[in-house]
């Protein structure tokens, strides 16, 4: 049994961003001091943490240093050097441990790790050099999708390629380095499940929530979708077999497409709060940033029943091209709570909010908080 990290503690968290800004907020409401360390200074994190700690996740000395002030690390995003666990766990216990990352920041590692375990993905082939990719089209045919192999995220780096000429134009697209070749899934809809693993191997999930993109970036998170029950199981069955399987401990989503058969392909991983989650913000007994607090500091899971039916849309950048969205017009929702990040920049595409609504259900609430996105611009016009 893991030594309980009890309130008044601190943890450090390796990332700075929005997760790690609502990860610091559930966690400062609970009693504990939150540091955080990344190459950026006033950050979304780091204008509510305790302590911004600024420098290169390469920069070791830096990270032992980090390490050596708190009492456990975390992670609010995958793409933390393994090294940078590695050394932060000589100090105090990393969780989830660097392995976890080392595996989902890797789509070849990601994959292989999925497919050796006996999970449901796409078929695919390792291309890790151009003539490797007409050699993998042979084999899997087209249409197909071309993936970077790291660092890929909101659709970015990756390629359709529907016929063979279309090779050479998707390899330059993703910038002709490491890459990962995947068969082509016709989905019905694109799902996923939050879940966490406490030190002890207890179990929580937030049950399925469907996800709609918009040019490949989340734009609407409805939990609890009406779909079949024996999917909703299987989706969580197959959530709770990788989190076992990986060993983690904290939160992990688990990204699948709905074939129109019913039949579950896991598409990605994340091992950390997931954007698709942000609703638990609000709609939650326990939200999946205090999940993630609880299960990193060996404290006993929080329930995750929904208090009412809602839905989450993001707020992109491009709301803020002609100025300044018109807040009080969403605002006059009162059944609407308001998530803004502290971006100092708002770009096209840029993750620089969101918002929940509730409703009646999980569509009336997807209707309610569309609604107040369309009239933070709407009424600005007038």
């Amino acid at each position: 049994m893991s030594r309980p990290i009890l309130p008044g503690a601190t943890v450090g968290v390796l990332g700075s961003g929005q997760l790690g800004r609502m990860f610091a907020l559930a966690a400062r409401r609970m009693g504990y001091r939150v540091h955080t360390f990344s190459p950026g200074d006033d950050t979304p994190m780091g204008q509510v943490a305790d302590r911004e700690a600024v420098g290169d996740y390469n920069d070791l000395d830096a990270v032992a240093e980090f390490a050596s002030r708190v009492d456990v690390v975390t992670f609010e995003f995958e793409n933390v050097p393994f090294d940078a666990a590695r050394i932060a766990n000589e100090h105090v216990p990393v969780r989830p441990r660097g392995e976890v990352l080392h595996t989902a920041q890797h789509r070849q590692r990601e994959k292989d790790f999925l497919h050796g375990a006996g999970f449901p993905t796409a078929p695919f082939e390792h291309v890790p050099d151009r003539a490797a990719l007409d050699a993998a089209l042979e084999r899997l045919g087209t249409p197909a999708v071309l993936k970077t192999a790291g660092f890929g995220y909101d659709g970015k780096g990756q390629a359709v390629i529907r016929a063979l000429d279309e090779a050479d134009e998707a390899w330059q697209s993703i910038g002709a380095g490491e890459a990962v070749l995947e068969g082509f899934v016709d989905f019905e809809r694109e799902i996923s499940v939050v879940a966490a693993r406490g030190c002890d191997g207890e179990f929580a999930h937030y049950g399925v929530t469907e996800n709609r993109h918009r040019d490949h970036i989340l734009d609407v998170s409805i939990p609890d979708p009406d779909i079949a029950p024996k999917i909703t199981a299987n989706a969580i069955e197959i959530a709770r077999g990788v989190l076992e399987a990986l060993d983690v401990v904290g939160v992990l989503c688990v990204e699948f497409f709905l074939k129109h058969d019913g039949e579950l392909v896991v598409n990605e991983l994340a091992p950390r709060p997931h954007n698709s989650g942000h609703f638990s913000f609000d709609a939650c007994v326990t939200s999946q940033f205090e999940q993630q607090l609880r299960a990193v500091c060996a404290l006993p899971l929080g329930d995750t029943r929904r208090l009412r039916p809602s839905a989450m849309v993001n707020l992109l950048g491009d709301l803020w091209d002609n100025g300044m969205p018109d807040w009080r017009a969403a605002l006059a929702d009162p059944a609407l709570k308001l998530h803004l990040y502290g971006k100092a920049e708002a770009r096209p595409g840029r993750k620089m909010g969101h918002m929940t609504a509730f409703g009646d259900d999980g569509e009336d609430a997807a209707r309610r908080v569309i609604a107040a996105r369309d009239k933070l611009v709407a009424a600005r016009s007038r």
